[in-house]
């Protein structure tokens, strides 16, 4: 696994993330819209990216994961289990 970096909540992706990735993570951040428009707070939240056998991995510090299937050019949302 390799390290790759962190992002503030709606700031630009790194370049180097599939447009998979980026229209998932932005479809989160969305979602995370209209949870802020009901009174809750994301301040400080950001994105990490690390990348596991060439292939990047990308969660938010609330527990959601996106994981990217290169085969099929698919990026998968996974909400954290409460």
């Amino acid at each position: 696994m390799q390290l790759g970096t962190r992002w503030a909540l709606d700031a630009t992706p790194p370049a180097q993330l599939p447009e998979a990735v980026v229209k998932a993570v932005r479809g989160v951040e969305a979602e995370l819209a209209e949870y802020r428009a009901a009174g809750h707070s994301t301040d400080g939240w950001r994105w990490t990216l690390t990348w596991l056998e060439g292939r990047p991995i990308v969660d938010l510090d609330d527990g959601t994961s996106i994981r990217y299937d290169e085969a099929r050019d698919l990026a998968v949302v996974v909400e954290p289990q409460d």
